[in-house]
Parts: C-alpha cells; sequence; structure tokens
C-alpha cells in the first residue's frame, strides 16, 4: 500500500509468455498489494507462466479486443477493491519500476491519474520507436492538444495510473473495445476534470514487444482524430457524444441502488 490505499497492477495481456517475467520480476512488490493478469485468449503460454508467476488470472473465453481487455483490467482490479491501478503492457516495452512512482503521484492527492510519457526526454527515439510512429505521435499530440485545451506531452502511451474516483465515474462501457479506447478514456478524464499528471517514462522497441502495423496505425490515428473532434463539438454543444454521457450502464462498476428507508408505524 501507499498511505493506506491499495495498490493494483492491471496486465492486458495477448501473447505475452515471452516478456511476462521480465515484466513481472520489476513490480516493486513491497508497495504492489494486486498483480491482475487478464488474458485475451492468447495462442501461447501466457496463462501458463502467469500461474508459475501466482498472478490473479481472468481469462477471456474470445479476443474482445485492446480496449475490451482493459475494461475487464480495471472492473477487477475495482472488485478486488484497489484504491490505485496502474495498467502496465506486459511485453516489457516500459518500465515496471515506475510504478511506484506513478503511484506515490496519485496518493499525494495532486492527481487523479498519470501518464508515463516517452516523449518527456529523449527516450522515445532513443528507446528505437520507429521515426513514423514517433512523428505521427507528435502530430496527433499536437492537434490534440490544440482542439481539446490540454498540455500534455503525449496521449498515447500505453502505461498509466488511475484513483479509483477516475474508473468509478468515467463512462468506459462507451469505449472502443480496439485501439482506440486508450484515447477515448483520455478524452472522458478531461471532459470531465480530472486532474492528469506526467511522468518520463524509458520505452523499448524489440521483437518480442507488441507493436500494432502500419495499416492499423492509420486506423487508430483516424480514431484519435475523431475523438478529438467530438470532444470539440460537445464542448460547444453543437453535438453530444455517447463518449461523455454518464448512465449506470455505461459504467463500470454501477452505483448501488438505495437502500429503502424503513419509516416506524
Amino acid at each position: 500500500m501507499i498511505d493506506g490505499r491499495k495498490v493494483a497492477v492491471v496486465l492486458p495481456a495477448y501473447n505475452a509468455a515471452l516478456t511476462l517475467r521480465r515484466t513481472v520480476a520489476e513490480i516493486p512488490r513491497d508497495i504492489v498489494d494486486d498483480v491482475i493478469l487478464i488474458d485475451d485468449y492468447s495462442r501461447d503460454d501466457t496463462i501458463a507462466v502467469a500461474r508459475e508467476l501466482g498472478l490473479h488470472i481472468v481469462c477471456h473465453p474470445a479476443n474482445r479486443g485492446y480496449g475490451g481487455n482493459q475494461k475487464s483490467c480495471y472492473e477487477t482490479a475495482l472488485t478486488r477493491g484497489a484504491d490505485i491501478v496502474v495498467m502496465l503492457h506486459p511485453d516489457y516495452q516500459y518500465s515496471p519500476r515506475l510504478v511506484r512512482a506513478m503511484a506515490a503521484m496519485i496518493a499525494s492527492g495532486h492527481y487523479d491519474a498519470v501518464f508515463a510519457s516517452r516523449i518527456l526526454g529523449q527516450g522515445a527515439l532513443a528507446g528505437g520507436m520507429p521515426l513514423y510512429k514517433y512523428v505521427a505521435n507528435r502530430m496527433l499530440t499536437a492537434f490534440q492538444n490544440l482542439v481539446m485545451g490540454q498540455k500534455l506531452s503525449e496521449y498515447h502511451t500505453g502505461y498509466r495510473a488511475w484513483s479509483r474516483t477516475v474508473l468509478e465515474r468515467l463512462p468506459l462501457r462507451t469505449c472502443s473495445d480496439d485501439f482506440v479506447f486508450d484515447n477515448q478514456m483520455v478524452a472522458q478524464t478531461t471532459w470531465f476534470g480530472f486532474r492528469i499528471g506526467e511522468i518520463s517514462c524509458p520505452t523499448r522497441y524489440f521483437a518480442e514487444a507488441s507493436s500494432i502495423d502500419f495499416r492499423r496505425s492509420c486506423t487508430y490515428g483516424l480514431g484519435v482524430l475523431g475523438t478529438a473532434i467530438a470532444y470539440r463539438l460537445a464542448r460547444w454543444g453543437l453535438r453530444p457524444s455517447a463518449l461523455f454521457a454518464v448512465e449506470d450502464e455505461t459504467l463500470l462498476m454501477p452505483a448501488p441502488a438505495p437502500v429503502p428507508i424503513r419509516v416506524a408505524a
């Protein structure tokens, strides 16, 4: 725990058997109370390795996509009582040793969400990020900062920490089950006025690390543009968006039904 808050690390996994051990080995267990792996119908030995490591495992009976996996990650962590949830890819692309710093930033009370940025500093290209991805990252981030009125260094990191309050408040079920889920979640976080902090993070690109191909990167980029535009139009009151509509059915953890009050006869 940190300051009495239960910390959970969630691992959205798909064919992560080759990198899972290295990732888990660097998670700071002295402050992490729960490590949860959600397996999205992997075709390799991910589940066997996770069992060997003693992780809490949830297995999808079919592939639900990257966004669908994250929804399961956060819902499971909340159900198991987490106060701070750190989402870490099990492909060893990001440094698990930063879990401590990210969780502490939320526990400090200054931030509701913390993003590990590959762009702060000079870690992205030095770590092997393909040039076209770096350029696209910078262009999309600049566009979103302009349209959404923010000052983030990047919107596209897959390494994030969240307070329980954020995860209970955001209508995450309205988000995509594909890769654009990440970006839609950021838009929701800013829409509801939550405080976002950033921390510099080194990154590693290597053969075993997961990465989407050029075609899916283009699809993701178009989704990012659409999310930013939907945000701005909704802010102007020109076109409401389901992404920012809170109903019980759009929340991961619907509010409990009110307890009826008994009136004495």
